[in-house]
């Protein structure tokens, strides 16, 4: 069995002295893992790092092998984000989110797409709305999406200031007035009111984080990844 197709570097573990497995999210074959002899070498530690996109040529004697991969660098953007700490870990954390996520094999053309053009994005200015904008969308990819649409009290489509926990659904400031201290805070820039400063942003990472952990995370006794974390707390300061 053998198979040529792009892939987004997710994760990388040692095997053996110089060989890696590679986790990579590709186009055409979902999330799928690999073997990567010589991984630590000098010429691959730049090219295995997560977010870059590569052409991955993989190889097994059985679909359902492990099987070998052999890479080569089509877009580094690990290296266009380094310099920024908040952009790198929202690229790590992206592709952290992705690979605990997806089962394997299964493909997510459309998720695929976004994560290239998250990775395109998180380089220009409106980086980090961007990647939350970009967490709405895995949860509905996912089948948890959110609807912020209307208040799911009264149907009303302004003055949209919470979300439940419980329906994921906007909830008007008057209808959640009395429950305000169990619902989250929903940031105006996410329905297109206001800006998003680092009050907003970490607002609505709070959010997605809440969520994200529900359905994703609690269920298998884990926690939000230190990537995802540390992004957080950039705007926490």
């Amino acid at each position: 069995m053998e198979w040529v197709d792009e892939g987004i570097v997710l994760g990388l573990r040692r095997h053996g002295e110089s060989s890696a497995i590679l986790t990579a999210f590709t186009r055409r074959h979902g999330r799928h893992t690999g073997l990567v002899r010589g991984a630590t070498s000098k010429r691959l530690r730049g090219v295995l790092q997560p977010g870059n996109r590569l052409q991955l040529s993989w190889r097994g004697r059985l679909e359902e092998h492990l099987g070998h991969f052999e890479v080569e660098l089509l877009d580094s953007h690990a290296a266009a984000l380094m310099l920024d700490a908040g952009k790198l870990a929202a690229l790590t954390s992206a592709c952290a989110l992705i690979d605990f996520s997806l089962p394997e094999r299964e493909t997510h053309p459309q998720l695929y797409e976004t994560l290239n053009s998250l990775a395109i994005a998180l380089d220009h200015e409106a980086w980090a709305e961007t990647y939350v904008k970009w967490e709405i969308g895995l949860l509905a990819e996912l089948g948890f999406g959110l609807d912020l649409s209307a208040c799911a009290a009264t149907g009303q489509t302004t003055d949209l200031v919470y979300v439940s926990p419980k329906t994921a659904r906007a909830v008007s400031r008057q209808a959640g007035e009395p429950y305000r201290d169990k619902l989250l805070p929903l940031p105006g820039f996410l329905i297109g009111e206001g800006g998003a400063d680092d009050l907003a942003l970490a607002s609505a990472l709070k959010m997605t984080g809440y969520f994200l952990n529900r359905h994703v995370y609690t269920l298998h006794g884990r926690s939000l990844p230190d990537s995802r974390m540390r992004l957080l707390q950039r705007f926490l300061r």
